[in-house]
Parts: C-alpha cells; structure tokens; sequence
C-alpha cells in the first residue's frame, strides 16, 4: 500500500522541484514503511497511484521530468 510522504500538498499540486533522494512516498509492506526517494532531480507531472492504492513490485509511481544539470 502506498501512502504519500509528508510533502504530500506539494506532490498533490504536482508543482515544484524535487532534488534526488528526497522522499517521494512510502510503501507499507508487511506493516513495515519503506521510504521512496526520487533517484532523479525533476518535476513531477504526473502520479500513477492514489492514496492508499495496493501497489506491486516494479510499478510506476511516478512520472517525472528530468531537470537539466548545471
């Protein structure tokens, strides 16, 4: 089951920057939390889960642009 992360307005806006290794979300599995953090630096365009939604191995959570490095 995923659960948004504490920055839950910010990803609900799907507005802003997120750097890499910032928590996206986290999952429970086996009533343990596991923190998702982005392994890129962009902009979220898009969620592919809801709130609360059973998630599996390997699915897309999120859609995001990559940001230009500098």
């Amino acid at each position: 089951m995923v659960r948004l992360a504490p920055a839950q307005k910010r990803l609900s806006k799907l507005a802003g920057t997120w750097e890499t290794g910032q928590t996206l979300c986290i999952v429970e599995a086996m009533k343990l939390m596991n923190e998702i953090e982005s392994d890129i630096s962009g902009e979220v365009l898009r969620i592919f889960v809801e709130n609360g939604q059973p998630v599996e191995y390997g699915q897309p959570l999120f859609g995001i642009h990559p940001s230009r490095k500098k």
